[in-house]
């Protein structure tokens, strides 16, 4: 399918913590491989013109080590390469990040989450942050509400305007909701990936709360990418639209609910303008049962 005439709109909107974002957003955790930092700068600012307004992050999207485990060279921050790209920033963009893990080991006391809130406030230059994620380690985590009463007392000092979870059950959203509002849940989840969230992803848009899948394409692979497609009915329906299989796979999950926004990330302008176009694209419902 064209990619050189569809932006982010063609995604459709949602209302995530006060901003009307578009439902194609960007995740920055690839951008700091590369030592050079000139291409990362180039596909945030690229992102941006292409109508993105919800950009994902976290201070721990780090290279050379931190989440993806590659790289040589200084330490380069996801955080402070966005700051190079769009500061000042647009006044409709949403920058959500995280905090939970780091590079000193998991933060579970106040005192260590509120560094990295802080971290993540002087990456960014920021006198405030507009979403934080409290980063979960899964099912196994246990009660998340000394963590997530430690952030809603930094929402009520002004360093924190929204809230929400990642990595989360259905019990830490109860859990969390009963402390403060949870906008928005961050788990991994995609077409033949932790189809297990389905009744969670119901569940989020029956109460207004956004869920933002991520490894949409990656899957299994995780951190390691995206590789060769082995699910023939993506193949076929992706043949189907003129698609590439990766457009298919995020215009199932936007397909998924209203409430569903996707943060596909890449390091290529050329991907950036596939990933975006995938919010034009609409299947049938005997697509979406093939699928």
């Amino acid at each position: 399918m064209p990619t050189d005439k569809i932006d982010a709109a063609a995604a459709g909107t949602f209302t995530l913590a006060g901003h009307t974002v578009r439902r194609l957003g960007f995740g920055s955790m690839r951008l700091t491989v590369n030592p050079d930092p000139a291409p990362a700068v180039r596909v945030l600012r690229h992102a941006v013109e292409l109508g993105v307004n919800h950009i994902d992050t976290a201070a721990f999207y780090v290279s050379p080590g931190g989440t993806l485990q590659v790289g040589t060279g200084d330490k380069r921050y996801a955080t402070e390469l966005i700051r190079a790209a769009l500061w000042p920033y647009p006044e409709d963009l949403l920058i959500a990040t995280k905090v939970g893990p780091g590079e000193e080991g998991w933060a579970r006391s106040a005192a260590q989450l509120r560094a990295q809130v802080e971290e993540n406030l002087r990456r960014l230059g920021r006198d405030h942050l507009d979403l934080v994620n409290l980063r979960l380690r899964g099912p196994g985590h246990g009660s998340c509400a000394e963590e997530f009463a430690a952030l809603a007392a930094l929402r009520e000092q002004g360093l924190i305007r929204h809230l929400g979870l990642s990595a989360a059950t259905l019990a830490h959203v109860d859990e969390a909701q009963a402390i403060a509002p949870v906008v928005c849940v961050q788990n991994s989840y995609g077409l033949d990936y932790r189809r297990s969230h389905d009744d969670l992803v119901r569940i989020c848009g029956e109460r207004g709360i956004a869920f933002v899948p991520f490894f949409s394409l990656a899957g299994d692979a995780r951190e390691k990418g995206a590789g060769e497609e082995t699910n023939e009915a993506v193949r076929a329906v992706a043949a189907a639209h003129g698609a590439t299989t990766g457009q298919v796979r995020l215009a199932w999950a936007l397909h998924q609910g209203p409430h569903v926004l996707v943060i596909p990330g890449t390091s290529s302008v050329t991907h950036l303008r596939e990933n975006v176009a995938a919010g034009a694209l609409r299947l049938t419902a005997e697509q979406l049962a093939t699928l």
